[in-house]
């Protein structure tokens, strides 16, 4: 039987590496095609090809085990699991993977693109361009067909030219910036704050008029310190939790 092939990563060796691995992976499976084979490759070959050893493997893949991503069973090997609930909290260390993998995981329909000039509440990442490449996406829960969040990313125009359509329906606008236009992506700061549904995002997320929400702001730096993206991403309340953990040491 063929097995999955997860993607590769550059580990960053100042975070735990078991949770980089983790994250790489659960971003993989959950933004695998439907026609992609459900079982994975051994512990042994899954270390090798993240670089780690097959300690810390196991305590990846018993992170994904535990959110109900895959199944392992002795003898027959690790499995994907294909009914999965998407959407699941994350827990963020720093990794862009684990970006990767909070967006990841969901049906994606791409409402709009084009040109505009920056919005207010982003113009201020974008003081020397008049007009910036416009976004607009709405995810939902592969298996209910539920809309969870709706996002709207802004992008330096001179990038997107290499954006092709059928990425930005698969994966996050993150990982395609990174592997598909190949950025090198320096860092990403976010911001999460509560709001009440606008209508807009009360009709698109099917909730009620002024419900709660989560308002997710992420900016995109290159290694030169030049904005690259701007995501803005309305999650519904009911349906997400952002925990954010600070290493101390």
């Amino acid at each position: 039987m063929t097995a999955f092939a997860p993607d590769s990563i550059v580990l960053n060796r100042k975070l735990p590496l078991w949770y980089q691995v983790s994250q790489s992976l659960r971003a993989s499976i959950l933004g695998r095609s439907p026609h992609d084979p459900l079982r994975l490759p051994t512990e042994e070959q899954l270390a090798g090809h993240y670089g780690v050893s097959v300690l810390t493997m196991r305590q990846a893949l018993k992170e994904l085990e535990d959110e109900g991503l895959i199944s392992r069973h002795r003898r027959r090997g690790t499995f994907i699991e294909p009914s999965a609930r998407r959407g699941a909290p994350v827990r963020l260390l720093g990794s862009v993977d684990a970006i990767v993998a909070q967006q990841s995981g969901m049906s994606t329909e791409l409402l709009e693109r084009g040109t505009a000039a920056p919005p207010a509440e982003v113009a201020e990442y974008f003081p020397e361009l008049a007009g910036v490449a416009t976004y607009h996406r709405l995810r939902s829960d592969e298996k209910t067909g539920e809309p969870t969040n709706h996002a709207r990313n802004y992008v330096r125009p001179e990038l997107a030219a290499r954006i092709d359509r059928d990425d930005l329906v698969r994966w996050p606008m993150t990982k395609v910036l990174r592997d598909v236009v190949g950025v090198a992506i320096a860092r990403i700061t976010d911001t999460v704050e509560a709001r009440l549904a606008d209508p807009e995002t009360a009709r698109l997320l099917q909730v009620p008029l002024l419900s709660p929400i989560l308002h997710y702001t992420g900016v995109t730096y290159d290694e030169d310190g030049q904005v690259l993206d701007v995501a803005v991403i309305h999650y519904r309340g009911d349906r997400f939790s952002f925990t954010v953990t600070l290493d101390a040491h």
